[in-house]
């Protein structure tokens, strides 16, 4: 008989494992998108028969989860072509296909569109003798695929399709630069190598970051991340590299809980979501914290997600670094965005005295110490200098004695903040404070309840 742990992971492949008619559905649409690709591929100033159609990714590797609606078809074109030439093949192609599509931008430009109800990327790129000769970042991405394809039997497959389920419902599944976690090839890598998800969970729970694993034992480069995944396919890449410590520690802290207590509600994004709060519930949440929220409220800049989320968080970085700096003492900070963005901060002190005390050099150190001594000896607006201890010491009046009259000032361009959030900031922001944060409530109101009661 089963063990619970077992159970429920049975009791999810159900669910993920895609059915016959998905299957029949996807092969067709595959099918039709193969036969449009290669006419128009036809049509191109290149032998076609120097051309291939590669479909990658999940779908290529039957580890894709019920109701999942992507096909990445990739064309393989020589790699005697221009760059340019390259790129604009692959659009004529991609628009042939795909007329309703649309242009987006990678490394290069590709189509994306629908076509019978399936998203489609449809991705040029160059048919490099192996993954270590690229030439644009997509090239490596058919190798994956040839990799995995001796590595993956049906059996595996559906344990792939479980653990993607349980990042997924974690939090942690995305290579996005807002998600910062793992990718599918990652995963399936990850499954791979501990030989199912059970064999991932319970390695993972045990895991002293940095973990490294080198699957094809190439033994070559040194990465600094929190979780290095040397890929098969290129020695010189770490497949991890953008995973961050916090969701490798979201994924230890949630595989020491499934283990010990199996049930299906890790596997379920939907319960992470939390009941959005209304503008008294916002109040009332920081009232009893006792804390004083500031928070900078700007539009949110045109850029894709890509561009934007590193930008927020370097700009909360940087903010949060000159806030603690002048005294107020950051105890937690996030960004949020949607149509709008936000930087907040939460301060654990609200107000600082009008004077603030500089140290000056220890006075046995001539020449500075007099330097100092004389900057200050005649100006009536410091109290000082004085001797304290071993050194001469001003208290001059404070800059700024609320967070509010810093981050209304021009000193807040000071800051270490993202291009796109600066020119954004430049143009016009608000500043909130205290109560006023319950104005948030009708974008954020998600995302505040989620910031008022954290979870793993």
């Amino acid at each position: 008989m089963p063990d619970e742990f077992d159970a429920v992971v049975a009791r999810v492949r159900e669910r993920v494992v895609p059915d016959a008619d998905e299957r029949e559905r996807l092969d067709s649409a595959v099918a039709t998108l193969r036969e449009r690709t290669e006419t128009a591929v036809a049509d191109l100033p290149v032998d076609a028969d120097d051309v291939e159609i590669v479909l990658v990714g999940s779908t290529a590797r039957g580890t894709w989860l019920s109701g999942d609606r992507d096909v990445d078809l990739f064309v393989r074109f020589p790699t005697d072509l221009s760059r340019e030439e390259l790129e604009q093949f692959g659009l004529d192609v991609g628009h042939a296909v795909l007329p309703d599509g649309h242009e987006e931008y990678a490394e290069h430009p590709y189509v994306k569109g629908t076509f019978d109800g399936f998203d489609v990327d449809l991705v040029p790129c160059f048919a490099v003798s192996d993954a270590t000769a690229i030439r644009s970042a997509v090239d490596r991405t058919p190798f994956h695929t040839e990799y995995l394809a001796d590595r993956i039997d049906a059996d595996l497959a559906d344990e792939i399709r479980v653990c993607k389920q349980f990042l997924t419902g974690i939090g942690v599944y995305g290579s996005d630069l807002r998600t910062r976690g793992f990718s599918g090839y990652l995963t399936e890598l990850l499954v791979v190598e501990y030989g199912g998800f059970r064999g991932l969970l319970e390695a993972a729970a045990d895991w002293h970051p940095p973990v490294e694993l080198d699957p094809e034992a190439h033994g070559r480069a040194s990465f600094d991340d929190p979780l290095v995944v040397i890929d098969p396919t290129d020695p010189e890449r770490n497949v991890a590299a953008v995973c961050s410590e916090a969701s490798v520690a979201r994924l230890q802290h949630y595989a020491r809980e499934l283990l010990a207590t199996p049930r299906e509600d890790p596997f379920d994004p939907a319960i992470r979501q939390p009941t959005p709060l209304d503008a008294t519930e916002v109040r009332e949440g920081f009232d009893a914290r006792g804390t004083t929220p500031v928070a900078v409220r700007f539009d949110a800049p045109d850029v894709v997600e890509d561009q934007l989320y590193p930008q927020l968080e370097r700009s909360r970085t940087g903010l949060v670094s000159e806030l603690d700096r002048r005294g107020f003492d950051v105890l937690r900070s996030a960004t949020f965005a949607d149509e709008s963005a936000v930087l907040l901060a939460e301060l654990s002190v609200a107000e600082r005295p009008a004077v603030e005390r500089h140290e000056g050099p220890p006075v046995d150190v001539r020449d500075h110490a007099t330097d100092f001594y004389e900057t200050y000896a005649d100006d009536p607006d410091v109290y000082g200098p004085f001797v304290d201890g071993d050194r001469y010491v001003v208290e001059r009046a404070r800059e700024f004695e609320t967070a509010r009259e810093f981050l209304t000032s021009d000193a807040l361009f000071d800051v270490a903040l993202g291009a796109h959030v600066e020119t954004q900031l430049q143009e016009s922001y608000d500043v909130l404070v205290g109560d006023e944060l319950r104005e948030l409530a009708d974008e954020f109101g998600a995302d505040l309840a989620a910031y008022l009661d954290p979870k793993p």
